[in-house]
């Protein structure tokens, strides 16, 4: 059983989403991040960088925060979503680790300057919004020539990427300048398993589609 410490952002529902995809138990446990539980001492046991999601795993007692490792340690428990060896297995990993490390901080701080704080620094709106193009414009060209993020297979890759393009009215609007992405975003949205986690920890509004 695994106990999921979550809250409706893209981050969490990186966590909800594979957690469906791979099938295994879990109960939810919101951290309502708006009302700062994400720093109740309790939850800094499982996370210490205060940030959901994080996860421990009644099974072996092992509590792990960060969305990056979470997805690849349910993989690995699985084996699902990540190839055990080979090239497959560290594309996926490698455009885990691009989305870890560029398009979601990214796509995080456009929505602080675009959405929330329009108007106050100009220099920075231009700048993240220029970087959100150019990372759509890497994504685009890389589904240009493959069905998933990382190659022909569904992966950790996807679950990782997907939730953040989910929010994409927060920070570029509308994704008619990437047919590639809409392609491959409009697919992983119809998944199953991609539709109840993002209902994870409180039911959404429909998905959004482009």
């Amino acid at each position: 059983m695994i106990e999921l410490y979550t809250w409706s952002t893209p981050n969490g529902r990186k966590a909800s989403i594979m957690l469906e995809e791979v099938g295994l138990p879990y109960t939810v446990h919101p951290i309502d991040i708006g009302k700062d539980e994400q720093f109740k001492p309790e939850f800094l046991k499982i996370s210490p960088n205060n940030r959901i999601p994080a996860i421990v795993d009644r099974d072996t007692g092992l509590s792990l925060f960060e969305s990056g490792a979470i997805l690849i340690y349910l993989a690995e428990k699985t084996g699902k979503l990540l190839a055990r060896e080979g090239e497959a297995r560290w594309r996926a990993i490698e455009w885990t680790m691009w989305q870890m490390g560029g398009l979601g901080p990214i796509f995080g701080q456009a929505h602080h300057f675009l959405k929330y704080n329009r108007g106050k620094a100009p220099y920075a709106e231009e700048r993240f919004a220029n970087e959100v193009e150019r990372l759509y414009g890497v994504l685009d060209r890389q589904l240009a020539a493959n069905a998933y993020a990382a190659g022909k297979d569904y992966t950790i890759a996807d679950v990782a990427i997907w939730p953040w393009v989910a929010r994409y009215d927060w920070h570029i609007g509308d994704l008619k300048e990437y047919p590639n992405v809409v392609r491959w975003y409009r697919e992983v949205a119809c998944r199953p398993a991609v539709q109840r986690g993002y209902d994870v920890p409180i039911k959404q509004p429909e998905v959004p589609m482009p």
